[in-house]
Order: C-alpha cells, then structure tokens, then sequence
C-alpha cells in the first residue's frame, strides 16, 4: 500500500526554520502543520501545499510531498 507523505521534517530543517514560522509564512494553522508533519493528517488540504511552495519558493512538488510504500496493519 501507498502513502502521501508531506516532507515538513525536512522543508523546515533545510530552509533552517520552526514550524511555527512555517505557519506564519504560508498562513496554514500551526495545528495542520504539526499534524501534516506527524502523519496524523489524512487529507491534504492542496491548497496547504502550495501555500508551503509559495512561502519557500518551491518549484517542484517532490519537495514537499512523497509517495512512500507503507506496510499494512
């Protein structure tokens, strides 16, 4: 099975930021941010991500997004 994985960890540890920052930057909850960054989230909101493009000046979704095979419980 496979899942979308939105890479915040790694967006706010390479542009050197807080999450909260990230909120602030890209005007999304720091509540979705931090939920998105767990896995806890099931849908994901698209207009989030490109929030978080717009605020980091991403070009390619790849880095803010993966598709990664998970094991099935």
């Amino acid at each position: 099975m496979k899942k979308v994985v939105v890479k915040i960890p790694e967006l706010i540890k390479e542009h050197k930021i807080t999450l909260r920052e990230l909120s602030r930057l890209s005007d999304v909850r720091h509540a979705a941010l931090s939920e998105l960054s767990n896995g806890k989230r099931e849908n994901i909101n698209f207009s989030h991500i490109e929030r978080i493009a717009d605020a980091l000046n991403v070009k390619d979704i790849k880095q803010i997004i993966d598709l990664v095979e998970v094991q099935e419980e």
